[in-house]
């Protein structure tokens, strides 16, 4: 007896290791197998059974279980006719529904006692709680019950193996990881990602990026979702957050916190911006990112397939900010309007840097910045009047700073000319 004991001990703890649960869990969906069993060979329609095994001893206890209900909880005769008239589908009987707040049930006697009458038998208890009634333990069960039994498990630890996977991937939302080419349907690709499938649609790969079976990537875990066949995990190489967190595995000033991503614009497989700021004085934001000799932006680079970087500074001056996101172009000024729009004024030489191939600079700086920006020369906006005001500001500005100097110069020199005289005068 001791023996067969430890050999099913080790039989659950065995079957724990291969489905990635916990031995208490593997427990648990054999008490549900049991108590299903039992049910079968010796329960009733609409009982709820439940079973306690000790893997110790062996010991299997049963008991049947009652919810206590009082009358506003459950529906009246004349609710339940108009609810038939309704057509309205009732609560499965087998199932141990839980009861929502100010929801109403079906009184059924084979799993609800009132509360006067679970009174009679514990007077503390309450409404919603449980009322226990020990069933006597069997040891032989017929073999549809043992096939119950086996179905039940099986049905229990796929649920179990699930939610498992769905609560460690759930867990690792939004970071990186590595995953082979299994199968590619269509323009679906499926990555072995270690206990289960993941899925790369079309929209979250890299444009002209070619993969093949037994392929190894970096992706992105973008979205976990619940589904009947299990848990769905999203993977992506064109979402922003992958360049992000490339940078943040390269780079150990931004693991550390050291330097910041503010923000970052992106068109995959072109080209992204991204707006970086340091927390620390003495470190340069820029150069922690590029590294030494371009090391750690060129492995990020590698992991994109060549895709293009910008990296600026951020700034909380939106004018600064606005010129740094249009680099590598060189901005004159900035003229802030209305409704989070901007025109960047640049030289005649710089206009089409500025903008950009089919305008992807320009378009890449206003979803860096937030802003709308409209890029236009310095003749341009001359003309337009766009930044007379602010010349003539500047204009003054330099005029008001030379007379100051002036002044102080002119003092002394006038003392020097007195003192001339006086000694001639001598």
């Amino acid at each position: 007896m001791i023996e067969e004991l430890k050999n099913f001990t080790l039989a659950l703890s065995q079957i724990a290791e291969e489905k990635g649960l916990s031995l208490e869990k593997i427990i648990e969906v054999v008490e549900i197998a049991l108590a299903a069993a039992y049910k079968k060979d010796f329960g009733k329609k609409g009982e709820i059974v439940r079973a306690k095994l000790n893997p110790q001893t062996g010991d299997i206890k049963f008991w049947q279980v009652m919810l206590v209900v009082d009358e506003s909880m459950i529906y009246s005769e004349e609710e339940l006719a108009a609810m038939e008239e309704k057509e309205i589908q009732e609560p499965d009987l087998e199932k141990e529904e839980e009861i929502e707040e100010g929801k109403k049930i079906r009184f059924n006697p084979k799993k609800h006692i009132t509360l006067e009458e679970a009174k009679k038998i514990d007077p503390k208890i309450k409404v919603s709680e449980e009322l226990i009634f020990p069933l006597e333990s069997k040891q032989d069960y017929g073999r549809i019950a043992a096939q119950t039994a086996k179905q039940v498990i099986l049905q229990k630890l796929k649920e179990a193996e699930r939610e498992n996977i769905y609560q460690e991937f759930q867990s690792k939302k939004e970071e990186i990881i590595s995953g082979i080419v299994q199968r590619i349907e269509g323009k679906n690709v499926f990555l072995n990602i270690g206990k289960t499938i993941g899925i790369m649609p079309s929209r979250e790969q890299i444009p002209q990026e070619y993969y093949k079976p037994g392929q190894r990537l970096r992706v992105l875990i973008k979205e976990v979702d619940e589904s009947p066949q299990g848990p769905m995990i999203i993977l992506s190489r064109a979402y922003p957050r992958f360049v992000s967190k490339l940078f943040e595995i390269e780079v150990p000033e931004v693991s550390s916190g050291q330097v910041e991503i503010k923000a970052i614009s992106r068109e995959p497989g072109s080209r992204t911006k991204i707006a970086v700021f340091s927390n620390q004085e003495g470190i340069d934001p820029i150069g922690a990112m590029v590294g030494q000799r371009g090391t750690r932006v060129a492995a990020v680079i590698n992991n994109l397939g060549g895709e293009k970087i910008d990296i600026v500074h951020w700034d909380q001056d939106i004018k600064k900010f606005i010129a740094n996101a249009l680099s590598p172009a060189k901005v004159d000024d900035v003229v802030i309007g209305e409704q989070n729009q901007a025109i960047a004024v640049v030289p005649e030489d710089q206009l089409s840097l500025a903008i950009g191939k089919d305008g992807q600079n320009v378009r890449l700086a206003a979803k860096l910045s937030g802003w709308k920006i409209d890029v236009r020369s310095l003749a341009q906006a001359q003309e337009q009047g766009m930044i007379e005001e602010a010349e003539v500001k500047e204009e003054t500005e330099v005029k008001k700073e030379p007379e100051k100097k002036e002044e102080k110069k002119e003092k002394p020199k006038k003392t020097k000319k007195a003192s001339k005289p006086k000694k001639k005068a001598e």
